[in-house]
């Protein structure tokens, strides 16, 4: 080739359209048969008393907006202001997970927590539910145990990692 001869320069492609991020097949499929129970679901519940079970929902959206997330937020903000006055706002992750996860157990196994149908459940299923208070306060322990230990764990690892000096 010439050195004074111009280079040609390849035609560039033009971009591609952008691809809808459908997943795999076996995602889509998933997905599939989860919309068909929930609608399965959904005929069946309303098919005995949609006005009762529209109410219940409603009612639940209104409570959780109107009573709960106020008081998560309470709660939250006093986690959040009693570790940042100790220098330690970021252990506050620590306190908000087994937090969010003993309060969703209580939330949806309250009726047997609280003995509210401790007849009813007995008469369904011959089991008393006089165990639930005890065994959510175990676990709601063992949650909080647990990320104090890995509170701990990493702690102590971090200590390790620094210099001798700074100890």
């Amino acid at each position: 080739m010439h050195p004074r001869l111009p280079r040609l320069r390849r035609p560039t492609s033009l971009p591609r359209p952008p691809r809808l991020p459908l997943g795999s097949p076996f995602q889509i499929l998933l997905l599939a048969c989860s919309f068909a129970l929930a609608g399965y679901a959904g005929v069946r519940l309303f098919a005995g008393d949609w006005l009762g079970v529209a109410l219940w929902v409603v009612g639940a959206a209104l409570l959780h907006d109107l009573v709960l997330v106020p008081l998560y937020s309470l709660a939250d903000r006093a986690v959040v202001r009693g570790l940042g006055g100790t220098g330690r706002r970021e252990w506050t992750m620590y306190v908000r997970v087994p937090a969010a996860l003993s309060g969703l157990l209580l939330l949806v196994w309250f009726p047997l927590i609280s003995g509210m149908v401790d007849a009813r459940y007995r008469s369904a299923t011959g089991l008393s539910a006089g165990g639930y208070p005890a065994r959510w306060l175990l676990i709601s322990a063992v949650l909080f145990g647990g990320s104090a230990l890995l509170l701990a764990l990493r702690l102590r690892r971090a200590t390790k990692r620094r210099p001798p000096a700074v100890h």
